[in-house]
């Protein structure tokens, strides 16, 4: 049966790129209308042309534009729609971009301001964690004073994880090594943080030197909140995801079940709406896993999840927002197969991934069963220099993971960009790595195999 949208008719996308896209999909599979923004750099981008209408939001840079709360909401209003969906990144985690969505009497695809504001605040989501009776990471209260810092430092021991509050993406993160490097560290941790959250808190954390990134997406109706089991995500460069596999390689049955019931008791104990992610670190040497913070969005690597259980989360997170209750029970939901995504960015991995902005000559995407290509890509499109690098993203499916990554080195062999550097040689050599086949991999892995 064809859905019936009830108060969304027509939805703005502050965002760009593939996930512009994979929503405008989303939207118009629910016969919601699509409204796509972009900028001087991306006049005629995929999103513009597939959207039922496309607004210019200002200029190239992302503070005259897409992270201008005020323009946003101004281009919604202009354009009728009745919600505005923010993907991931720019405004996607602001709770006063929340507020003012709904304070300008439009609906926010996604959980309130205050819980954004409550676990988009890294400590205040770890008490939450602790409340909930979440395993977390020895560490300490925010810390502004140096004098406080370093005897809080002593009681942890390093090495250490020096950690922004608002962070977020692998930024506002510093490892220390020993007492001498603490207040230097301390200092510029502070200045980034500042600088890029405009929030100077820190806090420290033990550091796990054989530790799995680890993650469980939830979806929640403010109600009802369920599962959707785990992803792994520990092949990182410079704490920047670049891989990400579900289900995670490295856990069995028990601690599986024990993770994602630690993860749905912090959702359930917030209140949880839309789709969200809470990530956890898992100690290899005393299988041990520890939450770090929650996404209060959809995240990049959704898409894996996807393909495991079968559930469109975009298209959830819409139905949700339009006032759909939870549309299924955790005992509906299971794990079917494994899947595996790599991000395909605009760098040169040959040398030291320097960007890669410019114009795309030809594009071949391999087809066949288990394959999926999430993409901002079209011949004859320029990529322009300001924006995050990743151009698409290939996820594939299989029974099992071996055949998963067989598939993957297929596909891998078959997909063609040209006219730019991508990192899609970086992925051919990747997948050929006896401990990555093995699973045998922790988040310090990749920069090591790197630096060979």
């Amino acid at each position: 049966m064809s859905y019936k949208p009830k108060k969304i008719k027509k939805v703005l996308i502050a965002n760009r790129g593939e996930i512009a896209v994979r929503i405008i999909q989303a939207c118009h599979e629910l016969n919601m209308e699509a409204v796509a923004i972009y900028t001087d750099a991306d006049k005629g981008n995929l999103a513009s042309q597939l959207a039922d209408e496309a607004i210019h939001i200002g200029e190239s840079l992302a503070h005259k534009s897409y992270l201008n709360k005020e323009k946003v909401i101004e281009a919604a209003l202009k354009a009728g729609a009745d919600a505005i969906h923010p993907g991931y990144g720019f405004l996607s985690e602001n709770a006063d971009f929340a507020k003012q969505v709904v304070d300008s009497g439009l609906i926010f695809v996604g959980p309130s301001s205050d819980i954004i504001k409550t676990m988009g605040d890294k400590a205040q989501a770890i008490l939450k964690a602790k409340e909930a009776g979440v395993p977390t990471i020895p560490g300490t209260e925010v810390l502004s004073d140096k004098s406080v810092a370093l005897s809080e430092a002593e009681k942890i021991g390093y090495p250490l994880v020096i950690k922004a509050i608002a962070g977020g993406g692998g930024k506002g993160i510093r490892i220390v090594e020993k007492k001498e490097d603490l207040l230097s560290q301390f200092e510029i941790a502070t200045t980034e943080a500042k600088a890029a959250f405009g929030n100077g808190g820190v806090y420290f954390e033990t550091y796990l030197p054989r530790a799995k990134h680890i993650e469980v997406q939830v979806l929640g109706d403010g109600e009802n909140v369920v599962h959707l089991y785990d992803r792994e995500c520990s092949l990182q460069r410079r704490r920047q995801k670049v891989v990400e596999e579900a289900p995670s390689p490295s856990i069995d049955s028990e601690i599986r079940e024990s993770l994602c019931q630690s993860a749905l008791k912090l959702a359930k104990l917030v209140k949880y709406k839309g789709a969200g992610t809470l990530e956890f670190l898992y100690d290899m040497d005393k299988k041990k896993f520890y939450f770090l913070e929650m996404n209060t969005r959809i995240q990049v690597e959704h898409a894996i999840t996807e393909m495991i259980t079968g559930i469109d989360i975009v298209r959830e997170m819409l139905m949700i927002a339009d006032g759909v209750p939870l549309r299924f029970s955790q005992s509906d939901i299971n794990i079917r197969g494994a899947s595996i995504e790599i991000r395909i960015n605009a760098e040169d991995p040959s040398n030291n991934f320097f960007p890669s902005p410019g114009k795309i000559n030809d594009v071949f995407y391999p087809t066949g069963a288990g394959i999926r290509i999430d993409t901002m890509l079209f011949n004859g499109r320029v990529i322009p220099p300001f924006y995050d690098s990743m151009v698409a993203k290939m996820i594939v499916y299989d029974e099992n993971r071996d055949m998963a990554i067989s598939r993957m080195n297929r596909a891998l062999r078959q997909i063609r960009i040209d006219g730019i550097k991508t990192t899609i040689p970086l992925f051919k050599d990747l997948f050929t790595d006896a401990r990555v086949c093995a699973g045998d991999y922790d988040i310090n892995y990749l920069e090591s195999w790197l630096s060979k």
